[in-house]
């Protein structure tokens, strides 16, 4: 298993304590405010093209797996390239509103997915979309989601959270590369690469020895390059994005690596909404929050903010977190 193997080959490292002293002084760092060349991101191009699905017949789709450096295929792929297929079958002046979604089986990043999409309703104003995930012949996952025509009515949402600006905060594979130095030379290619979507976290946290704290993060997220100006593109990246660091929220009070031996972290369900118009271009906060763990299950919640304040989605999702005998 790619836990315990990572885990083993840690071991003298986190007994050096290294990272912790690296992780302590990493916002002292200056830091990179700026896309070097925002349209040209290899990484973020690779992922448009991740997402543009190949038509097999009517309503039948394949899309090619990403390997991440993980023992199965990334939840966030699944459920952008399940968006994206949906999205051929619906007409265009409708947008996805919301998504339920289930994970199965841990897909195989070597391998490619059809989807399978199944019209459940077209009505006046709404439709509604079931899609099947299936590799090596078996569904690994299902996803139905709603469709909705812009619609004028009431409104009110939470107050955004008050949290410094990105640019108070290194991205993620930032931080990875100062600490190049002390990580596994087997791993370290992963955790330093430059990134489809920048994130920039409020409060770092060393995953390979998390300290017990609130299960809470802020994020800062956008797209590390320019997205097409195409609201369904945009909200199926923020659905790829959705799932990033969501479920680990639930392990934050535990102090428990996800690198553990015999551990087991897993999504069950996924679920989103989309509130207003996204712009995955520009700055986005992800307030993430953990209400429950019980039953070796972790729920999480998030609302996701633009840098005017208003809340363009919200998410949930619960996952196993367990350790294995």
């Amino acid at each position: 298993m790619f836990a315990m193997s990572f885990a083993e080959k840690t071991t003298e490292f986190l007994q050096k304590q290294l990272l912790d002293e690296s992780i302590s002084k990493i916002h002292t760092l200056p830091i990179e405010t700026h896309r070097k060349d925002p349209s040209m991101s290899k990484p973020l191009t690779e992922l448009l093209e991740l997402l543009q699905l190949e038509q097999l017949e009517q309503g039948l789709f394949r899309g090619q797996s990403q390997h991440l450096g993980l023992p199965q295929v990334y939840g966030g792929q699944v459920i952008g390239q399940a968006l994206s297929a949906a999205r051929y079958t619906v007409e265009e002046d409708r947008t996805v509103h919301s998504f339920h979604s289930y994970f199965l089986y841990p897909g195989d990043p070597l391998k490619p997915i059809i989807y399978d999409v199944e019209n459940l309703r077209d009505g006046r104003s709404f439709s509604t979309r079931r899609v099947k995930a299936i590799q090596n012949g078996r569904p690994i996952f299902y996803l139905t989601a709603s469709y909705h025509c812009e619609a004028p009515g009431f409104e009110h949402q939470n107050t955004m959270p008050e949290v410094p600006g990105p640019e108070n905060f290194a991205s993620e594979s930032e931080l990875a590369m100062r600490i190049a130095d002390f990580l596994p030379e087997q791993i370290r290619e992963v955790f330093c690469s430059e990134e489809a979507i920048e994130v920039r976290p409020v409060h770092v946290v060393n995953p390979l020895k998390p300290e017990k704290i609130e299960p809470k993060q802020y994020l800062w997220i956008r797209a590390n390059g320019e997205v097409p100006n195409n609201e369904l593109i945009h909200q199926y990246v923020l659905g790829y994005a959705s799932d990033w660091r969501f479920l680990t929220t639930a392990l934050h009070p535990h102090g428990v690596s996800i690198f553990a031996p015999k551990f087991q972290m897993a999504t069950i369900d996924h679920s989103m909404w989309f509130h207003r118009p996204v712009n995955t271009n520009e700055w986005l906060l992800y307030a993430i929050d953990s209400p429950n763990a019980s039953n070796s299950r972790g729920l999480v919640r998030g609302e996701i903010y633009n840098q005017k304040g208003e809340l363009v989605a919200s998410t949930s999702q619960e996952g196993v977190l367990r350790f294995n005998d």
